[in-house]
């Protein structure tokens, strides 16, 4: 049997999608389509999507993804298009599934310290409701203020307080998925032990919406600390400031946060940030035990930096942070950021900030560094001109070297961005042959037609 033209199946598609959706959940007009392409990483996909579904409900997503089933059409599941990777671009002949408009807290238990959140849900604004009962939500990604719940999900963001914290799978307990035939899954549970069965919560949480749409989470929410303390210290070079944030763990201390911010930067923030050293540190204790903490981490720091800074007051604490949560606008008032985000050992920061300087000369590209300091999740950022059509080849080369260097000091490709599209090609060296072979037939079980972000993640 002659298999029926793209065309037509897209016609099928938009006329079932119209005839049982309700009338505003349906977009298609240039303006719409262009909007919902790409993601904040500027990846440029080829061509235009099909049509945007703006789902509202759970029985928006079901009804979507059984008719593109039936008829093979590619989905890409979409929040506030805040990713760096590219996890959210939309080609020719896609249908995208815009999430944004779920955007309900449906509950906030004080109680069992949980919220239940539907995947639109902004990330600053959870935290804020649940801050009304004393609680925080502990992922704090630097894109708090515009991304949703659901795409840190999807990415298993990490963020500012990960250090202590962990990332967002640590704050996920369960979710409520529709897989691509439309079948409405719940994993998880509401507390916070549960091992019955296979975890299907943390292998949801970072799939990049290749297995399944999430519709609900259930994540744990912990109290807001009685206090906090945060410095800042400014360095002579990146390599001490990052000797030094290691040195803060070896030390026995557990900070909430350990931000590092190199020379280039802080000129692009704030010149006048760049004359008080070539790189800064800032560091945030938080709890019972912070002021102790802060003057032990002080005291460290104060005979290896330039100057150190110390404030127990929160809203100089968020002027202390603002350079770090600027950086990445402050890039992109220079030209498209090609924003990486490997990880290495912690022991290793310094040693593989020395080679990324070191790759930055021979490929004669600008790179910009950041970091998690923590945790070793380093974001070393080529800038390039935002009226190329492609990247530069020089660009891509730099980026490759610096993904074999990560693997190469023990790292991996991603720390919390994803993989989306940039990274697929360096993919199958990091898991190896027999678990990347696993993966696939994992993504078949779910997916078993491929229309979940086709192209994306493995």
């Amino acid at each position: 049997m002659t298999a029926a033209p793209e065309t037509t199946l897209s016609a099928r598609l938009l006329g079932l999608l119209a005839r049982d959706l309700p009338p505003d959940r349906l977009g298609t007009d240039p303006a719409t389509l262009a909007a919902h392409a790409t993601d904040r990483s500027g990846a440029r996909p080829d061509g235009e999507p099909l049509a945007v579904v703006h789902a509202r409900r759970t029985e928006d997503v079901t009804v979507t993804l059984r008719h593109a089933n039936a008829l093979r059409v590619p989905v890409v599941p979409r929040g506030a298009g805040t990713g760096l990777s590219g996890g959210a671009t939309a080609g020719e002949g896609s249908l995208v599934l815009d999430l944004s408009g779920m955007n309900r807290v449906l509950e906030l238990s004080a109680d069992d310290q949980l919220a239940v959140v539907e995947p639109g849900v902004i990330t600053a604004e959870l935290d804020r409701a649940a801050g009304a009962h004393g609680l925080r939500y502990a992922p704090d990604p630097a894109s708090a203020a515009l991304s949703t719940i659901g795409g840190n999900i999807a990415t298993n963001a990490g963020g500012l307080r990960c250090a202590k914290y962990g990332v967002t799978r640590d704050s996920v307990l369960g979710l409520e998925a529709v897989l691509a035939d439309g079948t409405v899954v719940r994993t998880g549970r509401r507390t916070v032990k549960g091992v019955t069965g296979y975890d299907l919560t943390a292998l949801l949480t970072g799939s990049e919406g290749t297995l399944a749409v999430i519709t609900s989470a259930t994540v744990r929410l912990r109290p807001v600390p009685v206090a906090t303390a945060t410095l800042a210290a400014y360095f002579a070079s990146f390599e001490a400031a990052a000797e030094a944030s290691y040195a803060i763990g070896r030390a026995g201390v557990e900070p909430a946060l350990a931000e590092l911010v190199d020379g280039p930067v802080l000129e692009a923030v704030d010149p006048a940030l760049r004359e008080r050293g070539a790189a800064l540190l800032v560091v945030q204790c938080d709890g019972a035990g912070a002021a102790a903490e802060a003057d032990a981490v002080a005291r460290l720091l104060e005979p290896l930096a330039v100057s150190v800074e110390t404030t127990r007051d929160p809203a100089e604490a968020e002027a202390l942070l603002a350079a770090r949560r600027g950086a990445l606008p402050a890039l992109e008032r220079l030209g498209r950021p090609l924003i990486e985000d490997i990880a290495v050992p912690r022991s290793r920061l310094a040693e593989a900030v020395r080679e990324i300087r070191g790759i930055a000369v021979r490929h004669d590209v600008p790179v910009f560094v950041l970091a998690h300091a923590a945790d070793g999740n380093l974001h070393p950022i080529i800038v390039v001109d935002p009226s190329l059509d492609r990247l530069p080849d020089a660009a891509w080369e730099a980026a490759g070297e610096i993904f074999a260097l990560a693997l190469r000091l023990g790292g991996t490709l991603t720390g919390e961005h994803g993989v989306g599209t940039l990274k697929r090609q360096w993919v199958a060296e990091e898991l190896g042959p027999a678990v990347h072979g696993l993966q696939r037939r994992l993504k078949e079980v779910f997916d078993p037609r491929g229309i979940l972000n086709p192209g994306k993640s493995l």
